[in-house]
């Protein structure tokens, strides 16, 4: 069971990891099936009836990056430790797909999902070297 956190001093602990690890892999699962329903839509209607992803998957991408960032505290992040290998595949899978089309498709929008990528990756790189507190 992932760790609870107690909120602003008031005694009661909420639940949150489960949901935002939860809400990360669902936006991430809806992101790759967004993605490639765009060339089979094409290869077996003839037509597309979505655009690439663009605005939204720089939205997308921005979500573990927050999951990462709102769990920095030591007890949060030894929760979230068992989480790591897909958080890095879903921030890797976003910056290269944002990368990509960001450069060879000139869509500026995508460059801000190679920036959530991009932080979000740095930032489970520091917080893995950080040395965990040891309550007494």
């Amino acid at each position: 069971m992932t760790a609870t956190r107690d909120t602003e001093g008031t005694g009661h602990a909420v639940p949150w990891l489960p949901y935002g690890v939860a809400g990360v892999k669902i936006v991430f699962i809806l992101a790759v099936f967004r993605l490639l329903s765009t060339p089979f839509s094409e290869e077996m209607f003839g037509e597309q009836w979505l655009p690439m992803p663009t605005w939204d998957w720089a939205l997308a991408s921005a979500t573990p990056t927050l999951l990462v960032l709102l769990a920095r505290r030591p007890v949060d992040w030894s929760a979230l430790s068992g989480e790591l290998t897909i958080l890095r595949i879903a921030l890797t899978f976003y910056l290269v797909y944002g990368l990509a089309f960001a450069a060879l498709q000139g869509k500026a929008v995508l460059w801000a999902s190679v920036l959530a990528g991009l932080v979000g990756l740095v930032a489970i790189h520091l917080l893995n070297r950080k040395e965990p507190v040891h309550d007494s």
